[in-house]
């Protein structure tokens, strides 16, 4: 893996979102608005659920949406030639997909910085733990969807089959993250799969932050999503083809 050509595809990407600005919207507007939206649904209802669900969502929200643009950009790109022009160039599959995690990833940061000012500033989400961690815990979440998208784009023809992935990768995880039932309160076989799905330590991280001061439970939680980006990255490069048949 060379640093040199990571470089050169996530700055290529970068340039491109600077001038899709529809895209780039998307990426740094739409979880802050859908936090907003669920602050104003429950406003006149009850205060205090906003506080109660609101960590989560913001480990889903960013999750979920960098999963959807990730995988249909990656398809984009291969099913127009793309990919399989650069990877005729001394471009290994793996600086190909650290480009793009690159890339993604650094609009994950704003994105991440956007929502969790707007939650924490605006709308008045009460955090115990530091601010610092909750933005941080947000990008790894970012950076899990950019992986996981990477990595299932390599199973879909079109743009219509790789949202079609969406049900089966992120609805189960946002079911069995522990917003809706804790996970502790989930029947034993739901639990076990909860234990195996990578957007349930990004919560618990979330819902920590939001009750405690100590990062400890939260740095392991961390390093799990962390062990599944890594992981989706490399099988992503290990399936990645040329192009769409």
């Amino acid at each position: 893996m060379s640093a040199r050509v990571t470089a050169a595809v996530a700055v290529r990407v970068l340039t491109q979102l600077r001038h899709d600005h529809r895209t780039m919207a998307m990426l740094l507007l739409l979880p802050a608005l859908l936090v907003s939206l669920l602050w104003w649904m429950f406003e006149d209802v009850d205060t205090g659920a906003f506080d109660r669900v609101g960590p989560a969502l913001l480990a889903i929200f960013p999750f979920t949406v960098m999963f959807l643009v990730t995988s249909v950009t990656t398809l984009r790109e291969r099913t127009s030639g793309t990919l399989e022009r650069l990877l005729v160039l001394p471009t290994a599959r793996l600086d190909l997909l650290g480009g793009y995690a690159a890339a993604f990833g650094l609009v994950a940061v704003v994105q991440s910085l956007v929502t969790v000012l707007v939650s924490t500033t605006l709308l008045g989400l009460e955090i115990t733990g530091p601010v610092a961690m909750l933005v941080l815990v947000a990008v790894v979440d970012g950076l899990l969807g950019t992986a996981l998208g990477l990595f299932v784009s390599a199973f879909a023809r079109s743009e219509f089959q790789a949202v079609q992935f969406m049900p089966a990768v992120v609805i189960p995880q946002l079911l069995l993250c522990g917003l809706f039932v804790p996970r502790d309160a989930l029947p034993p076989v739901l639990e076990t799969v909860s234990d195996v799905l990578p957007l349930s330590y990004a919560v618990d991280a979330m819902l920590t932050l939001s009750t405690s001061t100590g990062t400890g439970e939260v740095w392991r939680d961390l390093a799990v999503v962390a062990g599944f980006v890594a992981g989706a990255l490399v099988l992503g490069a290990a399936t990645l083809r040329r192009r769409t048949a």
